[in-house]
Parts: C-alpha cells; sequence; structure tokens
C-alpha cells in the first residue's frame, strides 16, 4: 500500500490514541469547535501531521455545521422530474451557502419516514419533501409524529405536491388543474375516446392528476370507462408496461395520456413494438415537461411544470422569515404544450 493510501486510512481515534487524549479532544481540536489546553492542541495538531491525518469533511459539516444542512427527500432523483426540481433547491441552498443532502425513497413510505428521522438526529436546518404524499393515513401519522417535534423545536419543513394532513408550507403545481387543461385540450382536437397510464393509486400527484382529467372529460359528457385506466410504475419500463397491458385489452381510445412524461416515453416504445404509429393511429400525451420529451419523434404533448421553479420556491418557503405556526401554500400552474404527438383522431 502507498504512504497516500495508508495515510488516507487514519482515523481520529488512531489520532487520539498516539496523542494520549481522548478521541473527544482529538475531535473538538481537530474541528475547532470549542477550547482545549494549549499543550493538548499541540500535541493533536502535531500527531495528525505526522499520522497524515485527512479529516472526513461530511463528518465535520454534520458534526460542526448541521445548522447549515438542508435535507431533501425525493421518491427516485434519477427520475427527471425530480432531477430538476432537486437542481433548483441546490441552487437557492448554494445561494445561501447551505448544505443539501439529497436521498431517494424509491417510493416506500417507510424509507421516507426513516430518512426524516435521521435528518432529524442531524440536527438539519430544513427538511423537504419534493415527492407526492400518501394517501395512507398510517403514513400520515407517522410523519407528523416525526415532524411535529422537529417543527416545535425550530426546524423547518416544506413540501411540494399535496400532502393531505401535514401543515407545512407547500409548494402546490397544478396537478388537478393541469390533468383538467389537458382534457379539454384533447377534446378540442376532436377526441372523445380516452385512455390513462397512471401511477400508484396510494400517490396524491396520481388521484389529482387523474381526477382533473376526468373532470374535463365530464364537463363535456365524456366518461373514462375503468377498463381503459392501467396502473403502472413512474418509471418508463413502468409506462411500457402498462399500454402494453392496455393494447392486451383491446384499444379502444384515439388518445392515451400518461400521468408522467417518463410513463409516456415507455407507452410511446409500446406502441411502435406493436406497430401503432403516433399521432396517426392513436394520439399520446404526458406531464410533467422534462427536457427529452422536446426530442422525441414525434415531441410530445405534455402539460409544462415549472420544475425548476418548483424547487428553488420550496426552498424559500422553508427560510422565510418570520416564521409563524400559519402554513403557506404558494401554488404554481402548469400550461398545456400542443406537440405533434397529438392530432385530431
Amino acid at each position: 500500500m502507498s504512504e497516500r493510501a495508508a495515510q488516507s486510512h487514519v482515523t481520529l481515534a488512531v489520532v487520539a490514541s498516539s496523542a494520549g487524549v481522548s478521541p473527544a479532544t482529538a475531535s473538538r481540536v481537530l474541528n475547532g469547535t470549542s477550547k482545549v489546553r494549549d499543550d493538548l492542541r499541540t500535541r493533536v495538531l502535531a500527531e495528525a501531521d505526522r499520522l497524515g491525518y485527512i479529516p472526513n469533511a461530511h463528518a465535520q459539516a454534520l458534526a460542526s455545521a448541521s445548522s447549515r444542512v438542508v435535507g431533501v427527500v425525493c421518491h427516485d432523483v434519477s427520475d427527471p422530474y425530480f432531477a430538476a426540481i432537486a437542481s433548483g433547491v441546490m441552487r437557492a441552498a448554494t445561494d445561501q451557502n447551505l448544505l443539501m443532502m439529497l436521498a431517494s425513497t424509491f417510493r416506500d413510505p417507510a424509507r421516507e419516514i426513516a430518512y426524516v428521522s435521521t435528518l432529524r438526529a442531524q440536527r438539519a436546518l430544513a427538511i423537504l419533501l419534493i415527492g407526492s404524499g400518501f394517501e395512507d393515513r398510517a403514513w400520515e401519522r407517522a410523519m407528523s409524529a416525526e415532524l411535529d417535534p422537529y417543527l416545535r423545536g425550530g426546524g423547518r419543513v416544506a413540501v411540494v405536491s399535496r400532502h393531505r394532513f401535514l401543515r407545512v408550507d407547500t409548494v402546490l403545481p397544478a396537478n388537478r388543474a393541469g390533468g383538467a387543461a389537458l382534457a379539454r385540450a384533447m377534446l378540442a382536437l376532436g377526441h372523445r375516446d380516452f385512455a390513462v397510464l397512471t401511477g400508484p393509486s396510494s400517490l396524491t400527484t396520481v388521484s389529482d392528476r387523474l381526477g382533473g382529467f376526468r373532470d374535463g372529460l365530464a364537463e363535456a359528457g365524456v366518461r373514462l370507462p375503468a377498463g381503459q385506466v392501467v396502473e403502472g410504475t413512474f418509471s418508463r419500463d413502468g409506462g411500457y408496461r402498462a399500454c402494453a397491458e392496455l393494447l392486451g385489452r383491446g384499444l379502444k381510445a384515439s388518445c392515451v395520456f400518461a400521468v408522467t412524461d417518463v410513463m409516456a416515453i415507455g407507452a410511446l416504445a409500446a406502441l411502435r413494438d406493436r406497430g401503432l404509429r403516433v399521432p396517426e393511429d392513436v394520439s399520446l400525451a404526458g406531464f410533467d415537461d422534462i427536457p427529452i420529451v422536446r426530442d422525441l419523434t414525434p415531441p410530445l404533448t405534455t402539460v409544462a411544470l415549472p420544475l425548476r421553479r418548483m424547487g428553488e420556491a420550496v426552498m424559500s418557503l422553508a427560510l422565510r422569515e418570520p416564521r409563524t405556526r400559519r402554513s403557506r401554500v404558494e401554488r404554481l400552474g402548469g400550461d398545456v404544450v400542443l406537440r405533434a404527438s397529438t392530432a385530431p383522431p
């Protein structure tokens, strides 16, 4: 092993032992968090230099600057929707000289609660939940049990999307209104037969977007048959499988709406694999306007949300002054963007 590699394995405990002090004393010297006797400080610094001790920057941040840490919990950072929102959070955090810690739950409610508990223990300045809420009373009770004492202790919490019983600052994108607006736009093109590819029904984002789409159809007296709604996962593969299941049932729709762009990308592949042309044989629309959908062939009709702005807004809410017990809701609109993936039937 090289000398540099050997040094990189020197721990705080090794430095403390070599200097003849406790690990706590060595930590105070090396982190500069409190006053230590000059002779002890000299010994610790000398041994740290001799051994080539390299501090763990992450641990230092948690130990001496945890009040500058913002925890961001999302469902899946590989999803462009969450990546764009997290980018907005990161930009705002950088402007405030804050350290952002990002965790993906992969839509596991228990994991989300565990991450929040960990951030509480690390004394994070703020906790941001940027994924959909869950339609689950047990989850709501467990999450409230974590967040309520954190808030009482001065912590700050803000969320993106609807979380039913969390009384915290919220950035509320136009999920329901956007779904209704998309339905009206498709009706205006002449469509009357629809199918929908949804994500897990336990997510508030799913119920809002699907509910809004139903509302828009109902205004024109158009019904969405239960057999034309297929649930999948919020992913490209989930969209592919859901669309394949829909086609297996017998496609009766002239327009397919996927409640996220990522699912729509998978649906587009499934339609092509079965020899169907978009939009000549069936129109296809999504939701979010992630950047890649503009470059598809054909480009995807969607509901455009200001994703990076949502990230900046949720950070702004978490850091707002003066803070009061009354929570604030910031509503951000969405616009239907018609592209070549939809056409009159």
